[in-house]
């Protein structure tokens, strides 16, 4: 059965892919990914979220396999609750990469996701979490935010749009990290070279899988990596501009199904 579908492996982001406004998924969308899995077909979640803030909502989806993690720094195996694979962001690398942006802008907002199954997401003084359900924990001073190894560093500025902000890092910093901006109030720095593509085609690697087998599932700049990679990109109505212009097809919001509905044309083409 698994070579009549057209795609053996279905890479979703979560936020504002996946996952509706209130972080849970639709029926429709459950149903569908579990018919594509009765025809052969992997799920995988491809997140900008850390391995510890998306294991509640692994657990909830009966989620037992292989998940990129962290922007593609870690690749997280759910079912036995341990990091496969992960890369850290030099901290040295990730002050100097701060104090770049900010000799263009100005003070700058940070926190961090700490390497790691346990590991934490801290926040300095100034820094609002843009995900309200994240649980954070605030720290008295940016110093703290280096005494722990991290995957990544997220950024906020008082007054810059998220795109002003990436596009003035992405200057600034150069080959000291890779930027990418992953939702409203997220712009990130990671360790230079991981994207989302590269923790997928470790995974697909791992399931003995290619590009040529893979739809993927985004809305935001940084899931176009992901979508130059595999063999067919589709983004939701509700995407950024720059992952629409990247993208083979759109489909509806996150709050409409959009996944659910390109999943069950697949499944009347394919069965």
């Amino acid at each position: 059965m698994a070579a009549r579908i057209a795609y053996a492996l279905i890479a979703t982001d979560l936020d504002g892919t996946l996952l509706r406004g209130d972080d849970t998924v639709s029926d429709r969308s459950r149903t569908a990914l579990a018919r594509m899995a009765g025809a052969g077909a992997r799920h995988l979640v491809v997140t900008g979220r850390p391995a510890p803030r998306v294991k509640p909502l692994l657990d909830d989806l009966g989620y037992d396999g292989l998940a990129v993690c962290g922007q593609g720094a870690q690749l997280y195996d759910a079912r036995a609750d341990r990091m496969e694979w992960s890369v850290t962001l030099d901290r040295e690398l990730a002050e100097a990469a701060l104090g770049k942006i900010e000799a263009e802008v100005g003070q700058v907002y940070a926190a961090v996701d700490q390497d790691g199954v346990e590991g934490l997401t801290l926040i300095e003084p100034g820094y609002e979490m843009p995900h309200p359900t994240l649980p954070a924990v605030r720290v008295p001073g940016r110093g703290v935010l280096w005494e722990e190894p991290i995957s990544k560093v997220l950024l906020r500025h008082p007054t810059l749009a998220d795109d002003e902000l990436a596009a003035v890092a992405r200057a600034a910093v150069g080959s000291l990290a890779t930027v990418t901006m992953s939702g409203p109030g997220t712009v990130e720095l990671q360790p230079c070279g991981v994207t989302k593509a590269t923790g997928l085609a470790l995974a697909a690697e791992r399931f003995g899988l290619t590009a040529h087998d893979t739809v993927a599932f985004g809305d935001m700049p940084n899931d176009i990596p992901m979508f130059v990679w595999a063999a067919h990109g589709v983004a939701m109505a509700n995407a950024h501009h720059e992952l629409k212009a990247v993208a083979d097809e759109l489909t509806l919001s996150n709050e409409e199904d959009g996944i659910a509905v390109v999943l069950e044309g697949l499944l009347g083409r394919d069965g």
